[in-house]
């Protein structure tokens, strides 16, 4: 096992997520509370991950972030080098790829809450962050939680966007997805077994935190109704 690998995954996986949950709350809550035509197209660009081959993705990232455009060369001498082919890099395009996974659970999550609690909020003079914060989050807790674990486990997995932006750089981009390429390539499959299997029990682990907390509401509410 490449624990070197393992650590820099769950750094990426966990920063992103960080960082997805303080860009897809608001803008999921856009999304659902807000009026107009341009919300279809802006839905629509943060679903665009979601369709787009990983590879195509990470390729555009790739030239986008590299020195061949006025963007990558303004980004390297700000940050002093550049984003592709380090871990900044990767934080970058893993957000922009799992966007996704976290924006959707929330959408759902926030249309479903009662609109009337809503509209009352808002004749009791609550602003857009309180109504957030104090009304959407807390009643869609469930899917703020599948936004958190989709999002780490859709990091962790990642391969086509990590492999273009960050390539294969030992404790810099080197994640498990790429080390088990690695390892099935030269065909060390006894290696490549227990990567996958770290990799499975990460994805059920996750899975279950989210199935026994929807079962638990389920009974906490049969509970409440004998």
């Amino acid at each position: 096992m490449d624990w070197q690998a393992f650590v820099l995954s769950l750094r990426l996986a966990t920063v992103t997520t960080a960082i997805l949950l303080a860009v897809a709350v608001p803008l999921a809550a856009l999304l659902v509370l807000g009026r107009g035509r341009w919300l279809a197209a802006l839905e629509a660009l943060a679903t665009l991950p979601m369709v787009l081959p990983p590879t195509v993705l990470g390729f555009f990232l790739l030239v986008l972030l590299g020195p061949r455009t006025a963007f990558g060369r303004g980004i390297t001498a700000l940050l002093g080098h550049p984003l592709a082919f380090s871990f900044d890099g990767l934080v970058v395009g893993s957000v922009i790829y799992s966007l996704p996974f976290a924006v959707q659970p929330l959408v759902a999550g926030f249309a479903s809450v009662d609109t009337a609690l809503v509209d009352a909020a808002r004749l009791l003079g609550a602003g857009p962050a309180r109504l957030v914060s104090s009304i959407l989050v807390p009643l869609a807790r469930r899917s703020l939680l599948a936004a958190i674990v989709l999002s780490f486990l859709h990091t962790i997995g990642e391969f086509g966007v990590v492999l273009m932006l960050g390539g294969d750089i030992p404790g810099a981009t080197r994640t498990l997805s790429i080390v088990l390429y690695n390892q099935v390539e030269n065909f060390d499959y006894a290696a490549a077994d227990r990567t996958a299997a770290i990799l499975l029990a990460l994805s059920v682990l996750s899975l279950a935190v989210i199935y026994s907390q929807a079962h638990s509401r389920v009974s906490g509410r049969g509970g409440r109704d004998a």
